[in-house]
Formats: structure tokens, C-alpha cells, sequence
């Protein structure tokens, strides 16, 4: 009964791998190779364990951050103009901020969103739930939304834009305007109008508290030590396991971390998870810092990147989840929704990175930097650039309340050919200061270019920002 045994469905007595010697009985591991494997696997697992739940993490640090406050469903933290007091991925300073940690674990809430915002719900595994205020389904007007809880079998009355969240805790953001510069106009309209309370309920019965942390420290950042896994268990113990896909919870479940478990990783394990963590934080910096893929670049052998790849705002492309672009995002910044990925000529934002000056190299705080906007910048509102830290992704902090300058405030100084010239670095041009955003010598930063209102040149590229040129 003997037959001829094909080569290629074998192993070796001896195969030398990446980590190490790995040896075989006639195709029985040793018990030295199965201890190998076992800690390549472990590792492996946890670094992807990384990569797949950055979203949720992310949105970790934000509960973190809001509870200090006071409870949920209950605490609004506010900024009339966000400044760089905060450790908050990527905002900009020329919005209202609002941010409340919504809970619908005792079940659905009415949400009454006020008129004239750019609102926004995520859930706890930072997916989109809905949009609200001008890019909502009530255009801006304002109107009563429920938003009702995982598994719920309840009737809902009519007069409501209903939407269903997967998960218990979700991240609500409001987005407000400045009125000629002021944002207390905006401000009030948001705290007379903005309205939450369970279904059932009247307006009432809102507990919504406002608390204004401008110029207060704040951490919104998530763990990049061990401490990530005892984040990402916490999302996994309080959240249906509906709520996220067999696979993902199938490699966290091979880490230690399983709903309805305690997670209290060993000796062997602990070493594992810290490597892990680290080596998943490295591999995050790498792909928002060093990313490889073309379609980051928004223009050929361009330092100005897309911190959004793939046009997708579930990160999807032909049923294939694009990890490495989700990675990324989360890493840099906040906020899922369709209305980010779905430009309009002539409205809302459209954003480009600058990463890297115009010979590749990483922005040093110690030297001078300048951009050249050619004339009819194409924002039919605004334009601005906004500075941030590469360590903390939150904006630079410097002598400079905002670490940005815009064209809003109306005091960029123009050239006599409608163009401009901004600096970046740690003095002003002598006769520029107001063309001129501070660094700092020894702290590594990065910026935002921001269109407010963009219009058609900047779609086609026919309109476009030099590169990050230094000033020598």
C-alpha cells in the first residue's frame, strides 16, 4: 500500500525560520519548536490585536477623557475654540467642540440636536451610527432623533430619525460656528437647543451639563504601553459580542481576552503583550508616518498626504477591509462618517497632510519652513493651517494659544499677486509675523492644510500648495 510521497505536503527535521531552528520528528515538533511557535503565535496575535481594534481604543481614551467630568449621558465638555492645552488627535481651532459619552445600556435615548451644527455618533468600536445637524437627515434645522441600543424589540413613535447603534457606548460630537469670529452665538444656540433623555421621556428630563475646559488639560489619547490590552477588554466585557465580527474576537479571545473572563495574562504572557504593544504602536507610527501605499499621496513625490485612503468610511474595497488605512486614521484622527469621504464641490472641509518637507525629510522644530499658496486659494469660506506634535498627534503646543493660521481672522498679509507666503518655525520673518505659526526646537511636528467651502480647482488639481520648503 506504499506510495510515492509528494515533497511539498512534508516539513524538514530542520527548518531555519526568522525565529530560529524549528525541528521535527519525522514530522512531529519537538517540544523546544512547539514553544516557539506557541510565543510566535501569542506575539503575532497581539501585534494584530493592535492593528484590528485601534478604533475602539481610540474611543477609550475619549470616555476616559469625557468621564473625568461626570457621568455619562450627562457630561458635555466644551471648547468655544479648541486650544493646545488638550491631548486630542488632529482638531483645529475654528469650530466649537462639544463631546458627550452616550450610553444606551438602560436603553434608547431622544436626542434633540440643535440647528446650524456638524454632528456625529460613533460607536464604541468607532463605526458610524449617524449623522446629524447639516449633514443629517435634518439639513441643519435640527430635529429629534432616537437612537436606540443593540438587540432592542421596542416600538418607537413616529416624529423621530431613528437610527440603531451596535454597541451601549457611543461617541457623540457636535461641531459648531463662529459668527464673525465669536463663538458664544453658536455656543448658546448649541446649550438652549442641544437636548438628551431616555425614550419615553420629555425634554425635561435632559441632565446634560456643560463644562467649558478651555485652556484645561485634558488626555483623550489612548495607551501605547501594555496597558492598550486592558483597554481593549474593557470594550470587549461591556459590549454584546454581536457587536463585533467572530474573527476579530476569535484573536483577541487567543490573547487572553474574552468576554465574560478575567484577563490576567501569566509572567510568559505579560513579556509577550509588552513587546506586542510596543511593536503595534511602532506599526501604527509607521503607517501613519512612512506609509507606503501610492494613494496616500495627494500629488506624484508629494510630502501632502490623504490622512484618509481608500474613499471609503467603512474602509472597505471590493469586500476587503483595508486594515492598514483604518490603522492609520485612527491613529491620527477622529470622527466616522459617510460626509467625510463624499466631498461636495463648494462645501464642507476637504484636509491634506504635510508629513515631510519637499526632500522627504521630517519637519524639524528648530528650523524654518515655508508654503506658497499660489493666488485664488479655491475655499470659498477659508483656509487654514493647523499645527501638531508627532508624539501625541494633539496640536503643538508652543507660546501660541492656536497653533494655526487661517484666513478667517482676515490678518494673513496677501503678495501684490493675491498669493501668500506662511512660515513655520521657531522665530517669525522679520515683517511676516502674521504670516507665521511657532515650532519648537526639538519636538517634531506635522500639519493640516485645511479648505473650508472647496471648490473646483482643488478637486481637478488645478490649483495646488508648493511643497513644505525650507528656509535656508
Amino acid at each position: 500500500m506504499t506510495t510515492e510521497i509528494p515533497p511539498e505536503i512534508t516539513i524538514a527535521d530542520k527548518v531555519k525560520t526568522r525565529i530560529g531552528t524549528l525541528t521535527f520528528e519525522d514530522g512531529f515538533p519537538t517540544e523546544e519548536t512547539a514553544r516557539k511557535i506557541y510565543d510566535q503565535l501569542d506575539f503575532q496575535r497581539a501585534v494584530e490585536s493592535v492593528m484590528m481594534t485601534t478604533p475602539a481604543a481610540s474611543l477609550t481614551g475619549f470616555r476616559n477623557g469625557i468621564r473625568k467630568y461626570g457621568p455619562d449621558n450627562q457630561t458635555a465638555i466644551i471648547w468655544p475654540r479648541m486650544d493646545s492645552k488638550v491631548q486630542l488627535l488632529t482638531p483645529n481651532t475654528t469650530v466649537i467642540y462639544l463631546f458627550l459619552w452616550l450610553n444606551l445600556k438602560e436603553g434608547a435615548m431622544v436626542m434633540e440636536a440643535p440647528a446650524n451644527v456638524l454632528g456625529l455618533i460613533d460607536d464604541f468600536w468607532f463605526r458610524y451610527v449617524t449623522d446629524f445637524g447639516l449633514a443629517g437627515p435634518d439639513k441643519g434645522k435640527g430635529g429629534k432623533y432616537v437612537i436606540l441600543p443593540p438587540g432592542y424589540k421596542g416600538d418607537v413613535p413616529d416624529g423621530y430619525h431613528v437610527t440603531q447603534s451596535q454597541t451601549y457606548g457611543n461617541w457623540l460630537l457636535i461641531r459648531g460656528f463662529l459668527q464673525n469670529g465669536d463663538a458664544a452665538p453658536g455656543l448658546q444656540s448649541i446649550k438652549d437647543h442641544f437636548k438628551l433623555y431616555p425614550l419615553g421621556k420629555t425634554a425635561s428630563a435632559s441632565k446634560v451639563k456643560y463644562h467649558d475646559i478651555s485652556m484645561k488639560f485634558l488626555n483623550t489619547i489612548h495607551a501605547s504601553d501594555v496597558s492598550y490590552f486592558d483597554e481593549i477588554n474593557k470594550v470587549v466585557q461591556e459590549e454584546p459580542s454581536e457587536s463585533q465580527s467572530p474573527e476579530i474576537l476569535g484573536m483577541l479571545a487567543s490573547i487572553g481576552i474574552e468576554k465574560g473572563k478575567p484577563f490576567n495574562p501569566d509572567a510568559r504572557m505579560q513579556k509577550i503583550l509588552k513587546e506586542a504593544a510596543d511593536v503595534g504602536s511602532a506599526a501604527a507610527r509607521v503607517v501613519l508616518y512612512r506609509n507606503r501605499d501610492a494613494e496616500a499621496k495627494v500629488y506624484p513625490g508629494s510630502g501632502w498626504e490623504h490622512p484618509w485612503i481608500g474613499g471609503s468610511h467603512t474602509f472597505t474595497r471590493n469586500g476587503a477591509r483595508l486594515i492598514d488605512a483604518r490603522t492609520r486614521f485612527h491613529m491620527y484622527a477622529t470622527g466616522i462618517t459617510p460626509a467625510m469621504v463624499t466631498p461636495k464641490v463648494g462645501s464642507g472641509t476637504q484636509y491634506i497632510a504635510g508629513m515631510r518637507d519637499s526632500k522627504g525629510r521630517r519637519l524639524d522644530g528648530a528650523k524654518t519652513y515655508k508654503v506658497h499658496l499660489p493666488p485664488n486659494v479655491p475655499a470659498n469660506q477659508f483656509w487654514a493651517f493647523t499645527l501638531y506634535n508627532v508624539q501625541t498627534r494633539s496640536m503643538l503646543q508652543t507660546d501660541q494659544r492656536f497653533p494655526e493660521i487661517t484666513s478667517a481672522e482676515g490678518k494673513v498679509q496677501k503678495n501684490a499677486d493675491g498669493s501668500y507666503d506662511v512660515y513655520f518655525g521657531p522665530k517669525a520673518p522679520k515683517g511676516k509675523e502674521s504670516n507665521w505659526v511657532q515650532t519648537v526646537p526639538g519636538m517634531g511636528w506635522h500639519m493640516l492644510f485645511r479648505l473650508y467651502g472647496p471648490e473646483q480647482a482643488w478637486f481637478d488639481k488645478t490649483w495646488r500648495p508648493s511643497e513644505i520648503e525650507l528656509v535656508k
